[in-house]
C-alpha cells in the first residue's frame, strides 16, 4: 500500500497592528515590544525608561529633565510604532490587540495623571501656606506625598522638598533664638545665619521666615536686661542684608534704652560699678534726648562714686595697727561726701597716734569714709610750746633741786577733704593740760635715779585734747 505523507502547514503569524504596539509602548514599559516578541529590546526600554525616571525623580526634579523623559516616551512609541510597520491595517484580531495595549497603558496613564492631580491639590495647600508663613500647615499636607506623587510630577514635589527642608531650618533657627534670649551671642549668629540661608537658597519662604524673625523679636526684651543688652548689641552691629531680617533694627531703637538702664542697675546691684557706668553712659551717648537720660546721668553719677568709694576704702585700710594708710601720701576723691566746712563737726577718720586720737568725742569720729567728711592723719608725739617750768627734788643736783620745763603736746597732722581729696591743712596741733604736779613721777633705769628730765609733757584730759582738734572738726 503506499502511503503518502503531507507536510502540516505551519500556524499563520497575525500581524501585529503598529497601533496596539504603539499604544502598548505608551505605557513605557516595553509592553510593544514584548507583544512584537522582542523581549531584548523590551528589557532595554524598560531599564531605560527606570532610570530616566528615578533620575527625574530623585536626582534631576526639573522642568526641563521632564521633557527629556516624555521625548524618550514619544521615541519609544514611534518606535514601535515604526517597527511594527508603521501602517494601519484592518486585519481581524487587531481590535482585540489594541484591548490589550489600552489594558496596559490606560491604568498607568491614569495613575500618573490622578497622581499629577493630586499633587496639584496638595501643593497648592502647600502654597498657601507658604503665603501665610505657617510652617505647621505646610508640614502636615506634605507629609502627604509619596513617592507615587514623586514618580508622577517630580518638579512638583520638589518644591515640596524645599518647602520642607526650609522649615526644618527654620525650627532649629527658632530654638537658637530662644536659647539666644539668655543672652547666648553664639545661639543667635547661628539662628540668623539660619535665616540668611532660607532666604538665600531656598526662595518663596520669605513668610516663614519673617514669622520666625517675629516670633523672636516679639518676645524682646527678655526676662535679663543684660541679656536683652547683649541681644541689641549684636542686632545693631549686624551688618545690613536689604531683606526681612533688617526689621531686627526697628525692634533695637524701641527696646534698647530700657534694657540698656536696666542692665546698668543690674550691674549697679551686682557692685560691678565699672560696667554699671559704662552702660549707663552708653545710653547718653546713644540716645542723649531719650526720656531715661536723666536716670542713667543719675546712674553714672551713682557708678562713679562707688568707685571712688571702693578705691577711697582701699586706700584707708591700714597695713598695721597705728601706721598711716596709703591714702595719708595717695589721697583720692569720694565725690559722695559732704563737703568741708559747712555743717560741723565734720565727721572724721583718724589714722596714726591713738594715744590721742582715740580719745577724741565718738560723735566726731567717721567708721567708714562713707559717712566721712575728713581724714586725719596723725603724727608721732613732739614736744610743744613751753608752759611752765617747776623745780623739782634731785639728789644729782647741787642745790638739791632741778628745774622741770612742761611742754604742750605737739602732733604734726594733716587733713584731707574726702570728697576732693585735697589736703585742707598741714598743721601741727598742740595740747595743752595740766603742769607742776606736786609728785612729778618719772622713769629711772637700773635702779639709778639722776633726777626728773629736763622737759615733759603736759597731763591732757579729754576736753584738752578734744579743743586742741576742734578747730580741724568744726572749722
Amino acid at each position: 500500500m503506499d502511503l503518502r505523507t503531507r507536510p502540516i502547514p505551519a500556524p499563520a503569524v497575525q500581524p501585529r497592528d503598529p497601533l496596539a504596539i504603539a499604544l502598548a509602548n505608551a505605557s513605557l514599559l516595553g509592553a510593544g515590544y514584548l507583544m512584537l516578541g522582542r523581549r531584548r529590546l523590551a528589557i532595554a526600554a524598560g531599564s531605560v525608561t527606570a532610570v530616566l525616571v528615578a533620575m527625574l525623580a530623585w536626582v534631576v526634579p526639573s522642568v526641563w529633565f521632564e521633557v527629556v523623559v516624555l521625548l524618550w516616551w514619544a521615541a519609544v512609541v514611534v518606535h514601535g510604532w515604526c517597527l511594527a510597520g508603521g501602517r494601519l491595517t484592518r486585519q481581524r484580531g487587531v481590535a482585540t490587540q489594541r484591548l490589550i495595549a489600552l489594558a496596559i497603558t490606560l491604568p498607568v496613564l491614569l495613575s500618573v495623571g490622578l497622581l499629577r492631580f493630586d499633587a496639584a491639590r496638595i501643593e497648592r495647600v502647600a502654597a498657601e501656606a507658604r503665603r501665610n508663613g505657617d510652617c505647621s500647615q505646610a508640614l502636615a499636607v506634605l507629609d502627604r506625598m509619596w513617592v507615587g506623587h514623586r514618580l508622577a510630577d517630580a518638579p512638583l514635589t520638589a518644591r515640596g522638598d524645599d518647602t520642607v527642608q526650609a522649615c526644618e531650618q527654620l525650627g532649629m533657627a527658632r530654638g537658637e533664638l530662644e536659647t539666644a534670649r539668655t543672652g547666648d551671642i553664639e545661639a543667635l549668629k547661628l539662628g540668623f545665619s539660619r535665616l540668611s540661608t532660607v532666604l538665600a537658597e531656598l526662595p518663596g519662604h520669605e513668610k516663614m521666615v519673617e514669622n520666625a524673625l517675629d516670633g523672636f523679636l516679639d518676645r524682646l526684651p527678655a526676662e535679663d536686661a543684660c541679656d536683652t543688652n547683649a541681644i541689641i548689641d549684636w542686632l545693631g552691629q549686624r551688618q545690613a542684608s536689604a531683606d526681612v531680617l533688617d526689621r531686627a533694627v526697628d525692634v533695637v531703637q524701641r527696646i534698647a534704652p530700657a534694657a540698656i538702664v536696666g542692665c546698668g542697675d543690674d550691674l549697679m546691684a551686682a557692685n560691678d560699678w565699672q560696667q554699671a557706668r559704662a552702660h549707663y553712659q552708653q545710653l547718653l551717648d546713644q540716645y542723649p534726648g531719650h526720656e531715661l537720660a536723666a536716670k542713667a546721668g543719675e546712674g553714672v553719677t551713682r557708678a562713679t562714686q562707688a568707685i571712688e568709694l571702693a578705691n577711697v576704702r582701699g586706700l584707708l585700710q591700714p597695713p598695721s595697727e597705728g601706721e598711716q594708710p596709703a591714702y595719708c601720701a595717695n589721697p583720692a576723691p569720694y565725690s559722695g561726701a559732704a563737703p568741708y566746712g559747712v555743717a560741723g563737726p565734720d565727721r572724721a577718720m583718724l589714722f596714726g597716734n591713738d594715744e590721742y586720737t582715740n580719745r577724741l568725742p565718738a560723735d566726731w569720729k567717721a567708721a567708714d569714709a562713707a559717712d566721712a567728711v575728713l581724714v586725719i592723719c596723725a603724727g608721732d608725739t613732739e614736744y610743744g610750746a613751753p608752759v611752765e617750768t617747776c623745780p623739782y627734788e634731785s639728789t644729782f643736783a647741787l642745790d638739791g633741786y632741778d628745774d622741770v620745763t612742761f611742754r604742750k603736746t605737739a602732733i604734726p597732722v594733716r587733713v584731707y577733704e574726702v570728697r576732693t581729696g585735697r589736703l585742707v591743712a598741714d598743721t601741727r596741733v598742740e595740747i595743752g593740760g595740766a603742769s607742776c604736779p606736786e609728785v612729778l613721777e618719772y622713769t629711772t633705769y637700773n635702779y639709778l635715779d639722776v633726777g626728773p628730765p629736763s622737759e615733759v609733757y603736759v597731763a591732757a584730759s579729754d576736753p584738752d585734747i578734744g579743743a586742741a582738734f576742734a578747730a580741724l572738726i568744726t572749722p
